[in-house]
């Protein structure tokens, strides 16, 4: 071997470490990346998360809230700058969103829409998994003064998605009411409400282009309450049916056991009517109140816990709709907490699956479909007294559950283990707690006419 070809093996020799550990570093990242496409590509349940309630957990507190529960995906109705923060080096997604108020402003100017990409999404990404921008929230519907400006605002912000490099890594859409679609029952005859069109059209080619979603705001409750005694309440509830309960599209003879498949397969038929057929449908909203009016008989703890339970089994079933079996929808829940500083109707404060405090409004049953939602802790739960009841209501309920109720009170007898503290509210959440137990956790035996809780907090340790 001449000496030129032996300094080139010897080179060889000593960069093969170099280059297994380059190639080993690439294999990685190549997995990596895969991994995180898998993630991006599975179906999920995520929350959207309010802000007008009492003592707001702070952002740090709020994303520890998030992973305890094992929240992988959240919708902000802002952009708050703190919350992104908060979530930087963390696995939660976000999408975040441009107020309607600001939608003329971002429409109207391409300089105010790269600076608000600028300051609200590129600051952050990606430390913060940024995933999509909403913009607006039913502008159609709620502010058709402005609707003109909604695809010029969408377009703007993804110009400067394209200049960050972000605009294969963000998708940007617009959620819509579900009365933009007309005629929704049987799903094949639906469509979107043509005096829409001049906007839905261009919409959903923008759409199909950029391989983003049509975000739709569907809400099962709202179609029950509107179709009493046409819609049953156990289709809207995701309840098993028998035959004759399902509804069947006469026209393509598929079969719907659901409310909310029957939504989002009008949402499809619609867009075939507009020639889009590769577009899919992200739910935004849905959910179901746990306590409202005297009109709102159907917001109860136990309607609201089956709809999002079920919710969840189905969505984790990937089970997809009748029309499109193959592709299950993602869903957001409305919503993360009751946002009690709501106005009236009463029902517009109780969305929640928890309450500002952190405590569960109720205890979703999704055991064994997946890790969403660690609130699913069915054996270690109790029923408490809510605060901020008057006592006179609080003594009604607490001599019911000691009385009729049959609940074991002896040990908040004077001069037992937990007669202190001596205040009704103490003693109310003993015997509620006493009650829930003996009726073993049955669903309803924590309601004490809407002023019981359950909780993860043990009353009788105090």
């Amino acid at each position: 071997m001449d000496d030129s070809k032996l300094t080139t093996a010897i080179t060889l020799l000593l960069l093969l470490p170099t280059l297994w550990s380059i190639s080993a570093e690439a294999t990685g990242m190549v997995a990596e990346l895969k991994k995180q496409q898998d993630l991006d590509d599975e179906s999920f349940v995520g929350v959207n998360i309010g802000t007008d309630v009492s003592n707001l957990l702070s952002p740090a507190d709020l994303v520890s809230f998030l992973q305890l529960q094992k929240i992988t995906h959240i919708r902000l109705y802002d952009a708050d700058n703190d919350i992104l923060r908060a979530l930087s080096g963390t696995k939660i997604r976000v999408i975040v969103s441009v107020p309607n108020n600001q939608l003329i402003a971002i429409g109207s100017s391409n300089t105010t829409a790269a600076d608000w990409i600028a300051r609200n999404v590129a600051a952050f990404y990606p430390e913060t998994l940024i995933t999509g921008v909403a913009v607006g929230d039913e502008v159609l519907t709620t502010v058709p003064s402005s609707a003109p400006l909604l695809l010029p605002a969408i377009q703007s912000l993804y110009s400067a998605l394209v200049a960050s490099n972000l605009h294969t890594k963000i998708k940007i859409s617009a959620p819509h009411s579900a009365s933009i679609i007309l005629d929704p029952f049987p799903p094949s005859q639906a469509f979107f409400n043509q005096s829409l069109t001049w906007v839905m059209q261009p919409l959903l080619e923008f759409l199909s282009r950029t391989g983003s979603p049509l975000m739709m705001n569907l809400y099962p409750y709202s179609v029950f309450m509107q179709n009493k005694g046409v819609v049953p309440l156990e289709s809207s509830l995701f309840k098993p049916l028998t035959p004759s309960k399902e509804m069947v599209d006469p026209n393509t003879l598929l079969h719907y056991t659901n409310v909310l498949d029957a939504l989002i397969d009008a949402a499809y038929f619609s867009m075939r009517n507009l020639n889009t057929t590769d577009v899919k449908v992200l739910v935004t909203e849905t959910g179901w109140p746990s306590k409202g009016n005297s009109k709102d008989s159907y917001a109860t703890i136990d309607d609201a816990d089956t709809y999002n339970s079920n919710l969840i089994k189905h969505v984790y079933d990937r089970s997809g709709t009748p029309l499109h079996p193959e592709m299950t929808s993602n869903v957001f829940i409305y919503e993360l907490f009751n946002e009690d500083q709501r106005a009236t109707p009463a029902a517009e404060a109780n969305w929640g699956l928890f309450y500002g405090n952190k405590t569960a409004v109720y205890l979703l049953q999704v055991s064994g479909n997946g890790t969403f939602l660690g609130n699913d802790t069915t054996n270690q739960t109790y029923c408490v007294a809510m605060d901020g009841v008057e006592t006179k209501t609080l003594q009604a309920a607490l001599d019911w559950a000691c009385g009729p109720g049959e609940a074991n009170c002896s040990e908040i007898q004077p001069g037992q283990d937990c007669y202190e503290p001596n205040n009704v509210k103490s003693h109310a959440s003993y015997a509620f707690d006493s009650y829930y137990q003996k009726e073993g956790k049955a669903e309803g035996s924590c309601d004490f006419k809407g002023i019981g809780m359950i909780t993860t907090s043990d009353p009788t340790r105090r």
